[in-house]
């Protein structure tokens, strides 16, 4: 992303769990989301996300895949919410087996890392239209 994209605005805030361990990038992700007017928490393991998603109350989870202590599959094998969210993955791998294999777990988008601001854009715009039809 770059600081001379233009966000597009979502028609309603979103309150986003964001899962990344590169520092810096999360931190950029998380300075991104609150400038679209987005809530965000974040961690930066599937241990740390495990343990506040159940009580998080978010709209949007968007998870690295590569984590320190597992993956963003597995998390979504263990993840326990008491509602549907709207998952979003972002990676650096990008081959048809890993874009699949993210649908299969439940992501409702692939993104590939370095993320464009348009795409992740679109998908968040996706799902606050959704989120406000229900």
């Amino acid at each position: 992303m770059t600081a001379a994209t233009s966000p597009a605005c979502s028609p309603k805030p979103l309150r986003i769990f964001l899962i990344e361990n590169h520092p810096d990038t999360l931190e950029y992700m998380q300075m991104y989301l609150e400038m679209l007017g987005h809530t965000v928490q974040s961690a930066d393991s599937m241990t740390k996300a495990l343990a506040a998603l159940p009580t998080a109350d978010c709209d949007v989870l968007i998870s690295d895949i590569g984590l320190p202590d597992g993956d963003g599959w597995m998390l979504m094998r263990h993840l326990q919410l008491p509602r549907p969210i709207y998952a979003i993955a972002m990676s650096g791998f990008g081959m048809g087996a890993d874009q699949l294999r993210s649908q299969e777990a439940g992501y409702r988008h692939h993104l590939l890392k370095p993320i464009k601001p348009e795409e992740l854009d679109v998908a968040l715009e996706e799902a606050a239209r959704e989120r406000a039809a229900v």
